[in-house]
């Protein structure tokens, strides 16, 4: 369980699943109200993404966004509230309920991290990882390969990785290598594509379980894109699988860089949990835990989200 004075968990009931469209949602996200088709619609949302998507292409720094986000304080693994921890706990209990099995994970806008399949790579004997940025993909080579040109330094998340799964921290490098195993593939992915990864990443079934971990909400501007968008995700699952998301609630500009500010929609959980009903997903279990507001950040959410659900 999270805990601390900054960082709390807030577990949201079940019935919040169940919740009707308000006023409040079904009013704030209506696209081009009497103002054109839905081919007009359609056309304006893929110019937003191509926007987003040069800005990110031109802009993101891998090694900055690292450096601003998953080092010290955020990565403070002396502090059992701190960012990082929070993740790392999050999705171990996620991923060791038992209720996860399977051949095939693929974990889709993976970004310059690996934090994120670390308690996976135990479960599953095929980790595919993808990201938009070719920047980005190089940043996971570089770690796959082990060449000493990572922009970060992941022992400690290893090491913390180890004390959560019961083992000592110098057994490491042994969980990094079991990684090194499983992880047979680093690809290109846009989830604004009807079929956001080649069509041979996963079976033609789908794959067991989908982790994704602050994509959807960096790369959508309202909240049709984000349905639209989930949707192609969801595509990727086979029917029982298991999708997990990370996110931020209620963020509107993230730093990515000295040439990529970006801004980003404030979606909220009830939001998100609505658009997961509406694309054929099936809530197990809803987290929250608020994040310390500062005067200088490199973001402004305030909260970090966690959704596990499994595909109807």
């Amino acid at each position: 369980m999270v805990s601390g004075d900054q960082v709390s968990k807030l577990i949201i009931a079940i019935s919040l699943w169940r919740l009707s469209d308000s006023a409040t949602f079904s009013g704030r996200y209506k696209v081009a109200t009497g103002t054109g088709t839905a081919v007009q619609v359609e056309k304006t949302m893929d110019a937003e993404h191509q926007a987003l998507a040069e800005l990110y292409q031109q802009g993101f720094d891998p090694a900055e966004y690292l450096r601003y986000n998953y080092s010290y304080p955020r990565a403070d693994f002396s502090k059992e509230d701190s960012f990082t921890v929070c993740l790392l706990k999050t999705l171990h209990k996620a991923f060791t309920e038992g209720d996860i099995k399977g051949g095939v994970l693929l974990d889709v806008g993976s970004g310059p991290t690996i934090y994120q399949v670390m308690a996976a790579c135990e479960i599953f004997d095929k980790v595919i990882m993808s990201d938009f940025l070719e920047a980005n993909r190089n940043e996971l080579r570089n770690w796959l390969e082990n060449n000493g040109k990572c922009s970060l330094d992941w022992s400690p998340f290893f090491k913390y990785a180890c004390k959560l799964e019961g083992r000592e921290p110098s057994a490491w490098e042994e969980k990094a290598a079991r990684l090194r195993k499983v992880l047979k593939g680093i690809v290109p992915a846009n989830v604004h594509l009807p079929q956001p990864v080649s069509a041979d990443v996963v079976p033609p079934e789908g794959a067991d379980c989908i982790v994704s971990c602050f994509c959807l909400d960096a790369a959508c501007l309202t909240m049709p894109l984000y349905s639209r968008d989930l949707g192609h995700v969801v595509s990727l699952l086979k029917p029982g699988g298991h999708l997990m998301i990370v996110g931020t609630v209620g963020m509107t500009y993230y730093y990515g860089g000295p040439q990529a500010n970006v801004s980003t929609f404030p979606f909220t959980e009830v939001e998100v949990c609505q658009l997961l009903r509406e694309n054929g997903m099936s809530l197990i279990r809803l987290e929250m835990f608020p994040l310390p507001q500062k005067e200088e950040t490199t973001d402004d959410a305030k909260a970090i989200l966690f959704v596990k659900a499994k595909k109807d």
